[in-house]
């Protein structure tokens, strides 16, 4: 095993863009920020990107990039790499650990691990868990076209036990559950420095597409109002389906209660999390873990309530109060409803998840994950000398 004390080089390899801010590109550049801030040497393969550099990283684009939708959600996939410049680039970098964000695509990432030296060591995380017979079947297609290179594995992860369900389901594989992480202290510093005024009514916060449950949350919202006209709801965010939310609001009389911010941008998020008494994420499905749950946790948002599906409940399951059927839009609006009147309830369930986000914390959780790193590396040296 590499020495406790030993700095590695680590490439973490995403084939999808980091220039967003979407969930696997929030775990790496955030587990890859704490790495280097720990005085390892990181450096990040990825697909078509903007950005040269991160958190002192070298970012490196292997790929042109084509927009898809996967698995109910927007992503990018890459274009066939350069084999030839995967091997200089291998050559010279000599990294102890590649960290491959799974599943990955055939013509980047695999392509990477199929030309790593026998010295390096390869980790994945498991990061999805798949919705519709689609996203199944692209999923058995995939494991096809590895062929063999899964078991240049010497270690795998997974970021919740529906994501580890799915990885042994699909592609045969075991994996270690380690969840996803959030920089806590960058939350609380931004929002415990922000005023803390009275806080609003109810957030949503998320990209406004069918899967997230707005409209759903809208339904429910529009019972609620009929009986508690003074609640606001604030939507953050923005997707295709803002018209279609539109059109709701006016039909249901709503345009004086619910307010449109649009796009947020990061460094806005903790403030506004903050402000708000219960933040909602009525998501329908395709969730693996809900990384926005415990930044909403980490920024002290008054109650942060989820819709019921595997990967929530991953995070939320111990408060069966804070998870919801967005589906059934009476339980649905009696739940805001509670959850919005009841301050006995809010302060319970608010101290849960200030003590709850913090195992999700990367200054724990980045630890292990580096002790990972530091068994995958003496698996691979064991394999080696075998």
């Amino acid at each position: 095993m590499a020495k406790r004390n030993e700095k590695l080089r680590v490439g973490f390899l995403f084939d999808d863009t980091l220039d967003s801010n979407d969930g696997v590109a929030q775990y790496v550049k955030t587990l890859g920020a704490w790495l280097s801030s720990q005085g390892h040497e990181v450096s990040y393969l990825v697909g078509q990107t903007k950005m040269t550099n991160w958190a002192g990283g070298r970012v490196i684009s292997l790929a042109r990039n084509l927009p898809v939708a996967f698995n109910a959600n927007r992503l990018s996939i890459p274009l066939p790499a350069s084999g030839r410049r995967i091997n200089k680039l291998l050559s010279k970098q000599k990294f102890d650990v590649l960290h491959v964000q799974v599943p990955h695509s055939p013509f980047m990432s695999q392509k990477v691990i199929n030309r790593a030296g026998q010295k390096t060591a390869i980790v994945g995380t498991f990061h999805i868990l798949p919705s519709g017979r689609l996203a199944s079947w692209g999923s058995r297609v995939l494991r096809i076209a590895y062929l063999l290179g899964l078991r240049r594995f010497d270690l795998m992860l997974s970021v919740s036990l529906p994501a580890a369900a799915f990885a042994k389901k699909f592609f045969g594989v075991d994996s270690q559950v380690l969840p996803n992480v959030v920089n806590h202290a960058r939350y609380e510093a931004v929002g415990s420095s922000a005023k803390q005024k009275s806080r609003n009514g109810i957030l949503f916060l998320g990209r406004l597409v069918p899967r997230k449950g707005c409209v759903q949350l809208l339904e429910a919202f529009s019972l609620l109002h009929k009986h508690h006209p003074n609640v606001r709801l604030t939507i953050a965010g923005d997707g295709p389906e803002r018209k279609k939310l539109e059109k709701v609001i006016a039909q249901q009389g709503l345009t004086d209660a619910v307010n449109f911010l649009g796009y947020v941008e990061e460094q806005q998020k903790p403030q506004l999390l903050r402000g708000a008494k219960l933040v909602c994420f009525p998501s329908l499905y395709g969730e693996s873990f809900g990384i926005v749950l415990i930044e909403a946790m980490a920024a002290g948002a008054g109650v942060v309530l989820g819709g019921n599906n595997p990967g929530y409940r991953s995070v939320l399951a111990q408060q069966p109060e804070l998870l919801v059927n967005p589906n059934d839009t009476t339980a649905f609006a009696r739940r805001l409803e509670l959850l919005l009147n009841d301050e006995f309830l809010r302060r319970r369930l608010g101290s849960w998840q200030a003590k709850h986000v913090k195992q999700y914390d990367v200054n724990k959780v980045g630890p292990q994950i580096v002790e990972v790193y530091r068994q995958a590396i003496a698996n691979r040296r064991q394999k080696r000398h075998n």
